[in-house]
């Protein structure tokens, strides 16, 4: 088996974007991984080696998060993100993709499907969001004061790593320095809260109902039984809203799955793309 692993950038519609390719010479499939809010591609860690072996693998960071640019001018929204990812995918001659998305990245595979439902074969979510509402006139007003990125950063901050990483497992004893650097790395470029002003300004709001049942693509819902930050409710109704969807329940898990129970999501996934 060879495999090649590239760390690289591509300029894609205006901004930088970072992405990881994990090439394997004997590869039938290509999956392409899209994270959640805050994080990187450094939350696939440990779903990456398990897909690679007989996959290709694209896991990518989406824009303002990670290695990828943060430009105060980029448009932020869910459809243009997802532009961003067909855009990308297609610059790296893949024709026919399964694309899992984890959270926010959950919503923009939605977004990728219902523009282009040829591209994608079929799709995972894991912890999709959900029928969340655009951010309220107020707080989009107040986001083109000149200092609001300094609120953004400071809200952040008062929060916490650890605390924002307890919030998003089950089993907090998991969590250790390797693992709350990694969730780190993204806020160490300050520019990053100028794009968190732009994406609060830009974010369409999720998909509505009528949207969803547009979307043809099979997928597979994976949720965690204690996701705190997006409950199982919404998993619930995102498979009966989309025409073609099942939902798989893990115990003992909260949203951070591919994190917590990489080896169980791996077997699901795998599963689900041989039927």
């Amino acid at each position: 088996m060879s495999i090649t692993v590239s760390k690289l950038t591509k300029e894609i519609s205006g901004i930088e974007i970072y992405f990881e390719e994990y090439k394997n010479q004997n590869a039938n499939n290509t999956f392409v991984l899209l994270h959640g809010f805050l994080s990187s591609t450094f939350s696939f860690r440990r779903l990456i080696p398990l897909l690679n072996k007989d996959n290709n693998v694209v896991s990518i960071d989406i824009p303002p998060f990670g290695q990828s640019g943060k430009h105060p001018r980029y448009q932020y929204s869910y459809q243009n993100l997802a532009k961003m990812v067909i855009n990308l995918i297609s610059s790296l001659g893949y024709s026919s993709i399964y694309l899992i998305g984890h959270s926010m990245g959950g919503q923009i595979s939605l977004n990728v499907m219902l523009q282009k439902p040829n591209l994608v074969k079929k799709g995972v979510l894991l912890c999709s969001s959900g029928y969340l509402n655009p951010s309220k006139r107020s707080l989009k007003l107040l986001s083109f004061l000149p200092f609001f990125h300094h609120c953004v950063k400071y809200y952040l901050e008062k929060s916490g790593v650890r605390k924002n990483v307890e919030t998003v497992v089950f089993d907090r004893s998991i969590i250790d320095e390797e693992m709350l650097k990694g969730y780190e790395q993204p806020f160490l470029d300050k520019q990053i809260f100028r794009g968190l002003t732009r994406m609060i300004r830009d974010r369409e709001g999720d998909l509505s109902v009528e949207q969803l049942h547009q979307i043809t693509t099979p997928c597979l819902l994976i949720w965690g039984e204690h996701d705190r930050v997006v409950p199982l409710s919404i998993g619930k109704r995102l498979t009966k809203d989309l025409p073609h969807a099942q939902l798989i329940v893990l115990k003992d898990a909260g949203h951070l799955i591919s994190e917590e129970n990489a080896e169980e999501v791996f077997q699901h996934i795998d599963k689900f793309i041989h039927e």
